[in-house]
């Protein structure tokens, strides 16, 4: 596997951290029903499997698993979650069962392991049981349920002075208190450290006595957690397109965010320049995106994917350009922003700020962002255009808003895993959600235990992408053969991407 010189990787790191942010946070149901199984991690029992609810997508099989609503209270009241798996698919050679943790927050795993089983190699798919879950509060799992109407009423995170601010913080406490009542008492327990617990339950009942994980975007805070909990339970962990949970201000987190997502469009208008069958060759790529967004915020630029209607200036950046940024699709950017600047204009009209998705609570839950006041939210604004000039209102501040007032049951804190074995940190060093700072910071965290393994490609998630970086990964996970500290992989072209699965913008 080619090895890189270290000094080029410590120059990456020193530009800043960066952080994941789910961004469409897909609920999944539709889950086949079976009967409940209560498991804990001091007391293991079998699964009750039954093929899932997909006739188009047959092999998959589903159960349910009974945990405590309040793991601080084992005998209170209980939560169902949905469970699925595709079992080995050669069992003679098959190592025991692999639990996926999903991103987001709201990804569902069991969808990923129903739909898009592909995202994982052949060669875990031979050996092992690939499982996963829905998280409390998501899909099958009890799910976040809040008024559609009120959701629709978000106020603009775009807030231009204190009643702004103060109008935000009254719809939070409206909305907490609307979702909670129609979700139950769960909606209080939806923190990652509640999950790890889960996590562990679903390992008993699985009948494994260490656990052999791969995490990825945020279901690396839920296995970096596991580790630190159950550091002797850990058989084998992957952590792709890491997030580092002991990021401690809500600046330094902002400003994390804004500076790998630049980076991309960095990256994005590099490689444009340099590339003959880019759509903007030639141009002035910056320029052209600029009045995009200046259209945008007039109302006058018509979205591709609902025409006659206009497209904001936050969903240009986060769902237009981001988007393409998580699978490194540059050439389809490219060929979407000429497509929009060579459209007519719309009429100038108001634009509508799309309602976050209810699994915004579990993000809520895990990070403790306070703004004082429309002051200190003005000067984040300022500081995260400044990072990002090419970025306005990234998703980030989306959240920061939607999180003012919000209690944080699991705040963000310094791993201490001691005594687990080696985990792979796996992480691009372009990457527009997860910079490599952060997998740098949370190997170092893990101290003996943390393995960098870096790709030094484009794009949100890694672990598939190309036969350097497969490879290192499956004999890890199968074989536990642990790489040299300092091995990277080199990029491959996009084509050659089994692709992240992960939560997209």
């Amino acid at each position: 596997m080619p090895l890189r010189g270290r000094s080029a990787l410590r120059r990456i790191a020193a530009r800043g951290t960066a952080t994941a942010v789910g961004a469409a946070m897909a609920v999944i149901t539709g889950l086949a029903a079976a009967p409940a199984v209560h498991a804990s991690p001091s007391a293991t029992g079998a699964l009750r499997w039954a093929p899932c609810d997909d006739p188009e997508k047959p092999g998959a099989e589903c159960a349910i698993l009974s945990v405590p609503v309040d793991w601080a209270h084992p005998d209170g009241p209980r939560l169902d979650l949905a469970v699925a798996r595709r079992k080995a698919t050669d069992p003679n050679a098959r190592v025991g069962s692999m639990v996926f943790g999903p991103g987001g927050p709201g990804d569902s795993g069991v969808g990923m392991v129903v739909d898009r089983i592909s995202r994982f190699s052949p060669e875990v798919r031979r050996r092992f049981d690939i499982v996963s879950f829905d998280p409390r509060g998501v899909g099958g799992s009890n799910p976040v349920t809040c008024s559609g109407d009120l959701l629709a009423e978000r106020p603009s995170p775009e807030l231009r002075s204190q009643a702004d601010f103060d109008a935000t913080q009254e719809y939070n406490r409206r909305l907490r208190a609307d979702c909670r009542a129609r979700t139950g008492p769960v909606f209080d327990h939806l923190d990652t450290a509640q999950t790890v617990r889960d996590l562990d339950a679903l390992r008993a009942a699985l009948g494994e006595r260490k656990l052999t994980f791969h995490g990825s975007s945020y279901g690396t805070l839920l296995g970096a957690q596991y580790a630190e909990t159950y550091p002797r339970r850990v058989r084998a962990m992957v952590l792709e397109s890491v997030m580092d949970h002991s990021v401690p201000t809500t600046r330094d987190f902002l400003k994390a965010e804004a500076a790998t997502a630049e980076d991309s469009f960095h990256e994005f208008v590099k490689w444009c320049d340099g590339a003959a069958d880019c759509a903007l060759h030639g141009r002035d790529v910056r320029a052209v995106w600029q009045g995009l967004l200046a259209r945008a915020g007039r109302g006058e630029l018509e979205d591709p994917a609902k025409p006659g209607t206009s497209l904001s200036s936050s969903d240009l950046v986060n769902k237009m350009a981001f988007r393409k940024f998580y699978e490194a699709d540059y050439a389809g950017l490219a060929t979407a922003i000429a497509g929009m600047d060579a459209s007519q204009p719309l009429p100038a009209s108001p634009t509508s700020v799309a309602p976050l998705p209810p699994a915004t609570p579990v993000f809520c839950s895990d990070w403790h962002l306070p703004v004082r006041d429309y002051q200190e939210y003005a000067s984040l604004v300022a500081m995260m255009n400044m990072t990002a000039p090419d970025l306005p209102y990234l998703l980030p501040i989306h959240m920061a808003a939607a999180c003012l007032g919000a209690p944080t049951g699991n705040p963000q804190h310094r791993l201490d895993s001691h005594g687990a074995p080696p985990i792979l940190v796996s992480n691009a060093l372009h990457d527009p959600a997860t910079g490599y700072p952060w997998a740098v910071s949370v190997a170092r965290q893990l101290g003996r235990s943390g393995v960098l393994l870096t790709y030094e490609g484009h794009g949100h998630g890694s672990v598939t992408s190309g036969p350097c970086m497969e490879g290192v990964v499956d004999s890890y996970l199968t074989d536990l053969a642990v790489p040299p500290r300092g091995t990277s992989c080199p990029a491959v072209p996009p084509s050659f991407r089994r692709g992240p699965g992960l939560a997209r913008g």
